[in-house]
């Protein structure tokens, strides 16, 4: 059990450092769109490569920080019954969506997308537009980082569920613990 919790670890401390490193891609995202903007309006020339860029970096941004979110419990669920729920119910649930949804859509992910960045890697693709950015073969790899992140980071989810069942939460990373269970407040009767 120990060395599941360090596996866990391991990958939320990846996800958690690429996270990091690669939501500071949303201020460059910015400063690139911000002097696109100024150089069109303000001074009539514009640079397609630029163009090309914020548009790569923001694709770069989403799909490397997609196992951080998944990490931070960022990302979009119905938490009616989810989040009321015990801890036990959350893991089991937690289990079965990883297994049963999360793990083969990556799989998917992987396998459609597989050809698609050897065939851009092949020719080294470059942006479709004339004078835009070379390189699209590399943020079309992110694709694939994306599917490994995202699926590292479910495997994280189902040892955090395998602990808990197990009777080990103690052992769960800091980084993926559970919320404790809702306590219901006291009612008191009778007074008025």
């Amino acid at each position: 059990m120990r060395f599941l919790a360090g596996v866990a670890s391991l990958i939320c401390a990846v996800n958690l450092i690429i996270g990091k490193v690669f939501s500071w891609l949303a201020l460059a995202i910015v400063v690139v769109c911000f002097t696109v903007v100024v150089q069109r309006y303000l001074f009539a020339t514009s640079y397609v490569w630029m163009q090309d860029l914020y548009i790569w970096l923001n694709g770069a941004m989403f799909t490397a920080v997609a196992g951080f979110a998944l990490l931070r419990d960022d990302h979009v669920r119905v938490d009616i019954f989810y989040r009321p729920a015990k801890l036990r119910t959350r893991a089991i649930t937690d289990l079965i969506g990883v297994f049963v949804f999360l793990l083969p859509f990556t799989w998917i992910v992987y396998i459609y997308s597989m050809p698609f960045v050897q065939r851009a890697w092949g020719y080294h693709e470059g942006s479709a537009n004339v004078g835009g950015m070379p390189g699209l073969y590399i943020l079309k790899t992110f694709i694939i980082v994306f599917a490994a992140l995202i699926a590292a980071q479910g495997i994280a989810m189902a040892i955090r569920s395998i602990l808990v069942l197990g009777g080990r939460a103690d052992l769960v990373p800091a980084a993926i613990q559970y919320s404790p269970d809702a306590i219901k407040p006291a009612t008191t009767e009778g007074a008025a």
